[in-house]
């Protein structure tokens, strides 16, 4: 076992509170699969309200990726919840334990040597500011996709502004619940004046630029 292996074994250490619980070793190093990836890891975490255009703008960009040869997976928050989350509800406190576990396995497949494209409103800083500290250096990319919340009321593309605004939904985040946009995001993607393809092709060039 040569020391590239030990050092991601004993990365993995400290993650567990139980000292009865230890980290494996492992026989092929992030670096590996990276190299047969061809590419490095980023994770592109688009945050934004509700109906901002995260999903649709995040599936352009899987798109021209694949196109690229880049190696994807997107975890989008409606899909997650159907699955990983679906115990979780939309308290405060819930929404932090998504984000962490979403954060957890975007971690693992950057580990992978993928391109992990996270599409979640991700309402708090300090949940973001979470997920970019587990990544490595240079490897979170944040993309708020900025649409005013008057625009996202009038799209309203699944009708939960109006359940909101009604009472029917509670913690429905931008009327009953809090969201705090990012101040310095690696990425402003502002949707009055541009297209989706236009604003994926942004996030594209970062990992396969035009020639």
């Amino acid at each position: 076992m040569d020391r590239e292996t030990l050092k991601e074994g004993q990365d993995q250490s400290f993650a567990h509170p139980d000292s009865n619980v230890i980290a494996q070793p492992l026989l092929v190093s992030r670096e590996a699969r990276i190299r047969l990836k061809g590419h490095d890891p980023k994770v592109l975490w688009f945050t934004g309200l509700s109906g901002a255009g995260k999903s649709t703008i995040a599936n352009a960009v899987e798109t021209s990726l694949n196109d690229c040869g880049v190696h994807t997976y997107m975890l989008d928050g409606d899909n997650v919840r159907h699955g990983l989350n679906k115990d979780l509800g939309f308290s405060d406190a819930d929404r932090v334990e998504n984000i962490r576990r979403v954060a957890e396995v975007a971690k693992l497949m950057a580990d992978a040597g993928l391109v992990v494209i996270v599409s979640f409103i991700s309402p708090f800083k300090a949940d973001r500011d979470l997920a970019r500290s587990m990544m490595r250096e240079g490897e979170f990319v944040e993309v708020f996709i900025d649409t005013p919340l008057k625009e996202c009321i009038r799209r309203d593309p699944k009708g939960l502004y109006r359940k909101a605004i009604s009472g029917e939904i509670k913690h429905f985040t931008g009327i009953s619940s809090t969201y705090e946009a990012p101040e310095n995001p690696e990425l402003r993607l502002v949707t009055a004046n541009a297209s989706p393809r236009e604003l994926a092709r942004k996030v594209v060039d970062l990992i396969c630029p035009q020639n």
